[in-house]
Parts: structure tokens; C-alpha cells; sequence
């Protein structure tokens, strides 16, 4: 309860809630408010239409409605968010207990394999992993997911390490308890609270990375919407300059999805940190 209440005085954490909740709710409504085709949902007799009532955000280069894209874009971008920072947070977790609490030779492989991993930077490594695979929406999870594992790995063994000394697990140590239930019934709760302010903070990163990667054509494949994808066919098409709507929008976005769950991040960490 105190830390509700702590978190409903922080305006940042209410406003990016609103938003967070928002942009997950359009998500969510998307097809049944308005359901989209990519094969039938153009009309070349319109393209590169600046914004009228009925096309509020304009049409693009296949006279295609820019809302509506940019909606079922955000779509997209959130899940592949939502998916990878999910997986990139359950291998890294599992991981992190490993080492922190077997340490050892367990501790140094995974470390190397941290090192490894954070030794490149995280655009350029998902790049990789995406070429070898090849462009898809999967892909993109999988590299983002990737890259987001060796956060995780270091933020829960320095949680973990700090833990496995405290005198209520040498209790339960002594006690006979087994390191499975040690580590899953009384060191994995009080490492939560770091953890999923993390997780919050890392769905804008992924989704800012997912976006840079559908720029460079990695991403989603056509007819998929994705923001980064829009802002792509944009560029190539030469309507970046003549028709500034198409990218404004889809920037727009990206970045107003990316600061929801920053602020929402800034606020789950100032109601649960005990410092405050």
C-alpha cells in the first residue's frame, strides 16, 4: 500500500500509466474497431494525400490511410516489445540465480557469455543475429530478446549475491531446505522489485530497437504495418521531404511509446525503492 501510494504522488508515473494503458488498449481494440486488409485497404486515386477529415494522418505512397497504419504499426512494435523483453528477461533471470547463488565455474561461463554479449553494441548485435536468421517479425524477437539477456543476468546475480548471505536463507540453509526452493521460494521474490521496473524500462528500448531494425528492412515483412517499416518506405520512396506526413506520424509514435513506459519505469522505481 505505501508503495501505491508513493507511486500515485509521482506525476511521471501517473501520466506514463495513462499513456501505457492507452496505447495497450488500442492495441487490443484495433481489429474490432477497425479491421484491416493490407491487400484491399488502398486506394491509389488518394496516395500522398495530406490530412483531411477523412485521413487524419494523410495516405502514403499506396494511398493507404496513415492512421490506420501507424494504429496497427503500434500494434506490432508493442508486441514485439512486449515478447522480446519477455523472453530476454526469463533467460537472463534464470541465468543470474545460477550465478549468483551456485557461483563457481557456472559463474565464470556465464559471466564470459555476459561479456560476450555486452562487448557489442545492441543495435549491431541484433543486426547480426537477424541477418543469420533472415528479416522477420520472429527474428526481431529473438534478436532483441537476446540482447536484452545479459542486463538481466547482471542486475539478478549482484541482487542474488547480496542475498544468498542474508541470515533468513542461511536459516532456511540450515534447515535443509533444497537450493531450488531457496532460490525460487525466497531469493526470486525479493529480487522482483528492480526487476520489473527493468522490464518496464526495457520495452521502450526494444521497441525503439525493433523500429531501427524494420528501418533497415530487418523487420516486419510487407504487408505487416510496423512503424519502422513505414518510416523506411518513406525514405526510399522520396516522400520524407514532399510529404513530411508520412513520417512524422510513424516518428511520432515510436517515440510516444518509448516515453510511456520510461515514465512509467521512473515511477515504479520511485514508489519501490525503500530509499525513498
Amino acid at each position: 500500500m505505501k508503495a501505491l501510494k508513493r507511486f500515485l504522488k509521482s506525476i511521471s508515473g501517473k501520466v506514463g500509466l495513462i499513456l501505457t494503458i492507452t496505447i495497450i488498449l488500442l492495441s487490443l481494440l484495433a481489429p474490432i474497431l477497425h479491421p484491416y486488409d493490407p491487400a484491399t485497404d488502398r486506394n491509389y486515386l488518394v496516395r500522398l494525400q495530406s490530412p483531411t477529415p477523412e485521413h487524419w494522418f494523410g495516405t502514403d505512397g499506396l494511398g493507404r490511410d496513415i492512421l490506420v497504419l501507424v494504429w496497427y504499426g503500434m500494434r506490432t512494435s508493442l508486441s514485439v516489445g512486449l515478447i522480446s523483453v519477455g523472453l530476454g528477461l526469463i533467460a537472463g533471470l534464470i541465468l543470474g540465480l545460477i550465478a549468483g547463488y551456485f557461483r563457481g565455474y557456472l559463474e565464470t561461463v556465464i559471466g564470459w557469455l555476459t561479456d560476450i554479449l555486452l562487448a557489442f553494441p545492441s543495435i549491431l548485435l541484433a543486426i547480426a543475429i537477424v541477418t543469420v536468421i533472415g528479416p522477420s517479425l520472429p527474428s526481431v524477437m529473438l534478436a532483441v530478446a537476446v540482447v536484452q539477456v545479459p542486463i538481466y543476468i547482471r542486475l539478478t546475480r549482484s541482487m542474488v549475491l547480496s542475498l544468498r548471505e542474508r541470515e533468513f536463507v542461511q536459516a532456511v540453509k540450515a534447515l535443509g531446505a533444497s537450493p531450488t526452493r531457496i532460490i525460487f521460494y525466497h531469493i526470486l521474490p525479493s529480487t522482483l522489485s528492480p526487476i520489473v521496473v527493468q522490464a518496464t524500462l526495457s520495452i521502450g528500448t526494444a521497441t525503439l530497437e525493433a523500429a531501427g531494425l524494420g528501418f533497415l528492412g530487418l523487420g516486419a515483412q510487407p504487408p505487416t504495418p510496423e512503424l519502422g517499416t513505414m518510416l523506411s518506405d518513406a525514405f526510399k520512396g522520396g516522400y520524407s521531404l514532399s510529404s513530411p506526413w508520412t513520417t512524422i506520424f510513424p516518428g511520432l509514435f515510436i517515440t510516444l511509446t518509448v516515453l510511456a513506459f520510461n515514465l512509467l519505469g521512473d515511477g515504479l522505481r520511485d514508489s519501490l525503492d525503500p530509499r525513498t
